[in-house]
């Protein structure tokens, strides 16, 4: 059925509207498609995702007619017909996702060609790695949004020793690496892939793809703990995106040196940088959503917690409507936060257990460790769960501290980081304080995750008599894990 095709590359029963038939079978192909559908041979139209009418053929006569491409010499016609449907719809939704009307339509349309992109890429990476470059780069966006970037990593890695080193495609690709390698909790490899891109396109004069490059090596040297060299990338980019006129740019510029100056203890001056970035024109609401939670933490260490409160509830309800996932993990934990600082440790248990899963399901590990495993130690220390905060403070520094930097956080997080922990070990006493630390250390994260889960998991209806502290009943696997 599949030959001449890759062995990655399969024809997928996939739904399709008319304008794809026709781009791939020539404009008489949507009264053909009508007429299958007629004969019983193509489903009838159901509306898609993005309320497009998609039609699906019976694999039977898919798996005949796919058969029949090959010796009529048709199936490379055919295949590059396909991958130039895919591309520009792919291209159109990327213009659309960076406006500030057209995301939620434009992400949609790609979650209902889903099945055609994934095709697509299979078919490119092996017969036209331009293309391939070409969809990935108009993927990225939706792929980050929808928590699939970090799976990409491999196919992307495999796609960069395909094409020109040092091209715009080459260097395009390179940032997306650099985006998965940082929801990875891979910093040092992060900082690889962005400075690979400064480096080669650093002699071409300024670009797009140069000033986001600066803008990553910005947000990684920042979470390192190298707060004097990520500010400057970060003024770099913004004046380049100033320069360019390129407006998401600017915008993920400015988060950059937002975060500079709340991680150096500046609150107000890190407020004013959001607050600059929200007045702009056009800005899309993914950037808007991903950002707002630097305005949370600084409202939150500023100790405004009411209007933090405020701030983390109405985008939370903003990413749950534009089905966004990648956003959710840090706004769900920093409301946990809130919780614990209000005495309500059973919905703090359950924005933390919401936000982890959503961070593991999303694969951004870097959130996991920086966010989950911090203010799940919060959490333990309020319900009294001395031995459970300090290991799991343990685990967060060997995850969070690469190449020696001090890890994320602010003054502000810093002193109540430690506060926390010496009130813990100070309940324990030196010889079970050591044990627990020990054990936290050599967690691996997938084990930390995991424990961290445990903690956060609702207890089952109690006796009004049971025994001890505790956010519910352990289980054995808990017991297992816990000091």
């Amino acid at each position: 059925m599949n030959s001449g095709c890759s062995p990655r590359y399969r024809y997928s029963p996939g739904p399709f509207t008319l304008e794809a038939a026709e781009a791939v079978a020539g404009a008489g192909a949507g009264l053909a498609v009508l007429r299958l559908v007629d004969c019983s041979l193509v489903s009838l139209p159901r509306a898609g995702s993005d309320g497009r009418p998609r039609y699906v053929m019976l694999e039977t006569l898919r798996a005949y007619g796919a058969g029949l491409l090959a010796p009529a010499g048709e199936h490379a016609a055919a295949a590059a017909a396909l991958a130039g449907y895919a591309v520009r719809v792919a291209e159109e939704a990327a213009a659309g996702s960076q406006t500030s009307t057209g995301e939620v339509a434009a992400a949609r349309q790609l979650d209902a060609e889903d099945p055609t992109m994934r095709q697509v890429l299979a078919w490119a990476m092996d017969s036209d790695p331009v293309v391939a470059a070409r969809l990935a780069d108009a993927l990225g966006w939706w792929w980050w949004q929808r928590g699939r970037l970090t799976g990409q990593y491999r196919l992307l890695g495999e796609l960069a020793g395909r094409i020109e080193p040092g091209s715009d495609r080459w260097c395009a690709v390179q940032c997306l690496l650099g985006q998965a390698a940082h929801l990875s909790a891979d910093l040092p490899g992060a900082l690889g892939h962005y400075t690979a891109v400064r480096d080669a396109a650093g002699d071409r004069g300024s670009s797009r793809v140069l000033a986001d490059a600066l803008d990553g090596r910005s947000f990684v040297l920042l979470t390192m703990g190298r707060l004097a060299e990520g500010t400057e990338d970060g003024r770099r980019s913004l004046a380049m995106a100033r320069d360019l006129g390129y407006l998401v740019g600017e915008a993920m510029a400015l988060q950059a040196l937002g975060i500079a100056a709340f991680l150096s203890g500046d609150n107000d001056a890190a407020i004013q940088l959001v607050h600059q970035q929200q007045r702009l024109t056009g800005i899309p609401g993914w950037i808007v959503r991903g950002h707002s939670h630097l305005l949370v933490m600084a409202l939150i260490d500023a100790g405004d917690l009411a209007s933090a409160a405020s701030a983390c509830a109405a985008v939370l309800a903003g990413c749950r409507d534009s089905g966004e996932l990648l956003s959710l993990p840090p706004l769900l934990m920093l409301m946990a936060d809130l919780d614990v600082q209000a005495g309500r440790i059973q919905d703090a248990a359950a924005h933390l257990r919401e936000g982890l899963q959503a961070a593991i399901r999303a694969g951004d590990w870097f959130d996991v460790a920086a966010n989950g495993l911090w203010y799940c130690a919060v959490l333990c220390a309020a319900a009294g769960r001395h031995a459970e905060a300090v290991t799991l403070r343990a685990a967060l520094d060997v995850h969070t501290r690469p190449e020696g930097g001090s890890g994320p956080g602010s003054p502000g997080d810093a002193r109540r980081r430690e506060e926390a922990q010496d009130k813990a070990r100070q309940a324990l006493g030196p010889d079970q304080a050591r044990a627990a630390e020990q054990r936290g250390a050599a967690m691996s994260l997938d084990t930390a995750a995991e424990y961290a889960l445990m903690l956060t998991t609702p207890a089952p209806p109690e006796p009004a008599a049971a025994p001890g502290p505790g956010l519910g009943r352990l289980s054995p696997r808990e017991r297992e894990l816990s000091p």
